[in-house]
């Protein structure tokens, strides 16, 4: 675990929470809009949201409908707005409007489960209760071999026993970064990993040999080729083969049998 850390580290420095915040109380709304969505749309939506809400009071009595229609591109953005106003209403009414620093308070409140607890804690008050294990961290980690099963608890207590408790928070940035860059769940880049040597997975040399090099193009975007429009198709042919060309084509009627 200390060499996968070491690697991870010198190959992804620039590792960090992806979401942007001011203070504990942005940083736990962003990550609970993150939930089935990227970090990406979430920090398009917060700047118009924290503009018009920037604290737990405003929040906890904006009009259900305003919420919804800013954060509706995150996806579930009724059940969102529901969880975030519910969030901050319970943080005036138990915190004074103060998020708390504790696991124990904040996992109570709306909205907020052990993960999105370990987010705020560790990058927000750098308070090492836990790790925060998403779907990138579950599927690193268990494709790396340090952690069995698919359940995010269990996962994190096998992660908290072999990672030094200072580097809890550091390690749920190295794992999640991984998983976005390189460890991908559908298109692994494993002739590209720094961890290649010491992955536990059994795929992991196909892929070195047949997966995506780091030339290919970017996924999710396919290469144009230029199509030939009707008019050059056009240009050049007789009138009467031109019409022929732009005539609409019918579909065959079926003959009609005996007996009918």
């Amino acid at each position: 675990m200390q060499q996968i850390l070491e690697r991870l580290e010198q190959a992804h420095p620039e590792a960090r929470c992806a979401l942007d915040y001011r203070d504990a109380f942005q940083l736990s709304v962003a990550t609970i809009l993150s939930a089935q969505c990227t970090d990406e749309r979430v920090n398009m939506v917060t700047p118009r949201l924290f503009a018009k809400y920037p604290d737990a009071p405003s929040l906890a009595n904006a009009p259900l409908a305003d919420v919804e229609e800013i954060i509706r591109s995150t996806g579930f953005f009724r059940a969102k707005a529901r969880s975030i106003t519910g969030f901050a209403r319970g943080l005036v009414e138990r915190h004074g409007g103060v998020v708390p620093r504790t696991m124990g308070e904040l996992v109570p409140l709306p909205g907020v489960g052990r993960k999105t607890a370990n987010v705020v804690l560790g990058h927000a008050y750098d308070v090492q209760e836990g790790i925060a294990v998403d779907t990138h961290v579950l599927r690193v980690s268990s494709r790396l071999g340090i952690a069995e099963g698919d359940d995010p608890l269990r996962t994190e207590q096998q992660l908290m026993g072999l990672v030094p408790r200072e580097r809890w928070t550091r390690v749920t940035d190295l794992l999640i970064f991984h998983g976005r860059k390189i460890c991908d769940a559908r298109r692994p880049l494993c002739g590209q990993c720094p961890v290649f040597t010491l992955c536990a997975w059994e795929s992991r040399q196909a892929w070195a040999s047949t997966g995506p090099r780091a030339d290919a193009p970017p996924r999710g975007r396919r290469v144009q080729r230029p199509r030939a429009g009707v008019a050059s198709v056009l240009r050049g042919r007789p009138a009467a083969a031109a019409r022929e060309l732009r005539r609409p084509v019918r579909p065959e009627r079926p003959k009609r049998g005996p007996g009918r």
